[in-house]
């Protein structure tokens, strides 16, 4: 299954969630896409529970199903920790979602593009790969020759505030994750027990 390139707005009503974490896809129509949208948020079976907390997580970063399910499987060989929190964990530490938590940009499509198009560096090497696993202390910068793009300018300077478990210097335009963060500082709109259950019955 490929990446979801359309509409993000639509995914965002359909599942209920604000994946560019502003919240403007649901301030003024907080309901599903479509003719019944109004009246489609009815209860849901625990299949289907399982299916929309699966499918938020993946929208919310972006990835294919098979980048997620590899993922997944790779966050149940860790030894310790609970397997959702460790998987939430290694979606943190994707290179474009750091580059987003910096601050770098606005939304984590947009961090996705400047990783792609060449503009960030991981301790002074270009990394063009989105799903770069980040480890802490490494240092992610946008490359001297991006510095004055328009779109990393706006983001550093419309940025409010970085997680705790990230740090920032907004002169050298340069981060690093400090640690690796805990459960209640990542997203509380997805509870991680569906998705482990959904893909425990099919793996």
């Amino acid at each position: 299954m490929s990446r979801y390139t359309g509409p993000s707005w639509k995914i965002s009503r359909r599942l209920g969630i604000s994946l560019s974490g502003t919240g403007k896809e649901l301030a003024r129509r907080p309901y599903a896409p479509g003719q019944h949208g109004p009246n489609s948020r009815g209860k849901k079976s625990e299949y289907g529970q399982q299916l929309t907390e699966k499918q938020k997580l993946r929208h919310m970063y972006g990835m294919n199903e098979r980048q997620f399910v590899n993922l997944f499987i790779k966050a149940g060989k860790i030894k310790e920790g609970k397997h959702g929190v460790n998987f939430m964990i290694l979606l943190e530490q994707r290179l474009d979602n750091i580059v987003y938590r910096l601050g770098l940009a606005t939304t984590r499509r947009q961090a996705r593009q400047l990783v792609n198009h060449g503009h960030i560096e991981v301790d002074g090497k270009r990394v063009d790969i989105p799903s770069y696993h980040v480890e802490v202390g490494q240092v992610v910068s946008v490359r001297e020759r991006s510095k004055d793009l328009t779109v990393v300018k706006e983001a550093v300077e419309t940025s409010v505030a970085n997680p705790a478990y990230v740090t920032f210097d907004d002169e050298k335009l340069a981060g690093s994750l400090t640690r690796l963060p805990e459960r209640d500082e990542l997203t509380p709109d997805v509870d991680e027990s569906f998705i482990v259950e959904f893909y425990n019955k099919i793996l």
